[in-house]
């Protein structure tokens, strides 16, 4: 395994500031894609930077699934894995500082911006799978808001036995617009996903297991073996498994049209939010920089 320095078939070099990027040929052709914070203390959520690189990369890999490997060679991508190299999250969402900056400013078109960008981006993640590519979220910690919403868009979900999950919009008068609704529908039906995203709940790895959301839970620290050990399985009969998978995709395809309606929801809610509402938001960004700063 070793980092790669290249994308095929561009000639520039690709350097990353917020996502590390590996690829290992000896494990099925694997991408691993591990997100960063910005700084050691700085929360893990989705910042413009991270939003643009993730763009990015996934946009060439979905339309090149080929990798040049440090060895000079070049090969295909069969999985894409997207984990985090922060010790304690996944990603904890949507950039609430952000948010607030723009709701002082009354920015609506920044705020739209920024929600579209996250919609790009999960459309992007959500359809590297619909040819030829496996995509597995890794969840090692807490998978919140936007996070939870990214770990449902690949085509398997697996996490540490730690891990929790779980969607606090609701708790400041907002909902996941970033495929939330859309998401967790195809793997639980709309009537419990619209539980799971109006109930303010965080739930664990093994809860959402046994609801049919998280595919497979291990042990702490054991989740790259886990995931290494679950591609050797699914690799041993890959020509079918992408058949059903390419059928999964056209049975249950994503309404990027509506999903776009929902954003332009989303940010009219945000801009009427009441001042109750703008200090529960300030609470929990306060609340989320300080347990950053501890977990770094």
């Amino acid at each position: 395994m070793g980092a790669i320095e290249r994308i095929f078939p561009t000639t520039e070099k690709v350097a990353f500031k917020r996502l590390g990027v590996e690829f290992d040929d000896n494990a099925a052709n694997t991408l691993w894609l591990s997100m960063k914070a910005e700084t050691p203390h700085a929360i893990l959520n989705f910042s413009l930077p991270i939003l643009r690189e993730l763009r990015q990369a996934l946009h060439t890999f979905k339309a090149v699934p080929l990798i040049r490997r440090p060895d000079g060679g070049i090969g295909p991508i069969h999985y894409a894995v997207l984990c985090s190299e922060h010790r304690s999250y996944f990603n904890l969402g949507g950039d609430l500082r952000h948010f607030r900056q723009c709701l002082r400013k009354r920015d609506s078109d920044s705020l739209r911006k920024y929600s579209m960008l996250c919609l790009d981006v999960m459309l992007e993640w959500t359809h590297c799978g619909s040819q030829h590519m496996t995509t597995i979220a890794l969840v090692q910690g807490k998978a919140h808001g936007g996070g939870f919403e990214t770990a449902l868009g690949a085509d398997y979900l697996v996490a540490e036995e730690h891990s929790v999950f779980g969607f606090p919009e609701i708790m400041f008068g907002l909902f996941p617009c970033s495929g939330g609704m859309e998401l967790l529908a195809r793997r639980v039906g709309v009537y419990q996903a619209e539980r799971m995203l109006t109930n303010g709940k965080t739930y664990s790895a093994a809860e959402l297991q046994e609801l049919g959301i998280v595919d497979l839970v291990c042990a702490k620290g054991q989740g790259r073996q886990a995931v290494t050990e679950f591609i050797a399985h699914h690799a041993k009969r890959r020509d079918a498994r992408q058949a059903v998978q390419r059928s999964r995709y056209r049975t249950a395809q994503l309404n990027a049209s509506g999903m776009s309606a929902s954003v332009d929801e989303w940010v009219r809610l945000a801009m009427g939010l009441s001042p109750e509402e703008l200090r529960v938001m300030d609470l929990l960004i306060l609340m989320q920089e300080r347990a950053s700063r501890t977990a770094a």
